[in-house]
């Protein structure tokens, strides 16, 4: 049976570029490869029909030739050798899939892990800055061996890898390459484990750290501290901490990104007849005019006494909303003024004086003519 074009089985033109052929190749394989279609007859046959397309265009004198004279390149000793040719399957494959299958080139000393640490904070602490130590349980390097799990710090190179980390399990016609089972892929071994750390190279142990939080956090933000994580198996490079913060609930203020949302009680004289008061910002108190005739939940705005940005460094507002609040436990003198008071608003002077109430009354008739029409 004849063979199909080679970019039409990988899908891309002749003019494709090395870097849009392995990504090409990357689909077809992740999509043809036998471990992940088991239940697919055909899929052995598309995914080695790629391999050898991939091959032949990914190398460029090959390319060249099969450009000028087509499959013949190959089947009449042109190439050098009969055949496309497969090599080392274990070569392009690992270097596709190592992030899959665990292939890959060379010996990659597998880091510590990361740790987590929420940090608690007031508003004002989160606002303002603020330098705190924080106590990280976590794996460290040995102090007896320096950690490299080694009693007399001497290595020896692995037997099973050879030194080289890896090792090559052959699956059928595939050729797969993962970390070495009895070095762990560091490539060497040890003859006399550390007492210790039993030759891990790390000990359990609480460390204190000194964390700055910088002024402007917020909820869920995050700090990176490089390395100061879980130590690598075997002196390998330790993990990053991340402190993520979390901001306790203010008995004053609320905060929605960098303005700060607070509500100022009034009295119902103050609401009617209007009034100068001292509010609270996070740098002491300002004073606020109400004016005549204010409504409970107006608000009002001042600016850049809010939260500076961590991020853009702008500052944000403070937002005051009123809430006229109901006198209780009157005296009989305050009784006496407050009927006084209600005794002027005769019939229809409440219209005038109340127009949310006259509002409100009539959305109640409308509703009701509705309802009973």
């Amino acid at each position: 049976m004849s063979k199909r074009d080679y970019y039409e089985v990988l899908g891309v033109e002749r003019t494709v570029t090395e870097v849009e052929l392995k990504k090409s190749f990357r689909r077809l394989a992740m999509k043809y490869h036998p471990d992940r279609c088991p239940d697919d007859p055909h899929a052995q046959e598309k995914f080695k029909e790629a391999k050898e397309a991939y091959e032949v265009l990914s190398d460029a004198q090959k390319r060249a030739m099969y450009d000028q004279h087509g499959h013949a390149a190959f089947e009449h000793g042109m190439g050098g050798r009969g055949g496309a040719g497969f090599g080392d399957m274990g070569d392009i494959f690992g270097d596709i899939f190592g992030d899959i299958f665990g292939g890959g080139r060379g010996r990659q000393p597998r880091r510590g892990a990361d740790l987590r640490y929420i940090m608690e904070l007031d508003l004002e602490e989160a606002v303002f800055g603020i330098e705190k130590k924080i106590d990280i349980p976590s794996q460290v390097n040995c102090h007896h061996c320096n950690g490299t799990g080694s009693a007399d710090g001497k290595t020896s190179q692995c037997r099973t890898c050879h030194g080289h980390g890896r090792v090559r399990m052959q699956n059928g016609i595939f050729s797969i390459q993962q970390a070495c089972p009895h070095c762990g892929g560091s490539g060497q071994t040890i003859e006399k484990p550390c007492k210790p750390c039993h030759g891990e190279g790390r000990l359990e142990e609480t460390r204190t750290l000194s964390v700055r939080i910088p002024a402007g956090v917020d909820n869920g933000d995050r700090i990176r501290l490089t390395g100061q994580g879980e130590a690598g198996p075997a002196g390998a490079p330790a993990g990053d901490l991340y402190v993520e913060v979390h901001v306790r609930e203010h008995a004053i203020f609320q905060r929605e990104g960098n303005d700060l949302y607070c509500e100022v009680p009034i009295r119902f004289s103050q609401a009617a007849l209007g009034a100068e008061l001292p509010v609270p910002t996070l740098e002491g108190e300002v004073p606020i005019s109400i004016p005549p005739e204010t409504q409970t939940g107006q608000q009002f705005r001042l600016r850049g006494r809010g939260v500076k940005s961590v991020r853009s460094g702008r500052t944000g507002d403070l937002i005051c909303r009123v809430l006229v609040e109901t006198p209780v436990r009157l005296t009989r003198q305050q009784r006496e003024l407050f009927e006084q008071l209600e005794a002027t608003f005769g019939e229809g002077e409440a219209d005038k004086h109340m127009p949310q109430a006259k509002t409100w009354v009539d959305g109640v008739k409308q509703f009701w003519s509705r309802v009973t029409s």
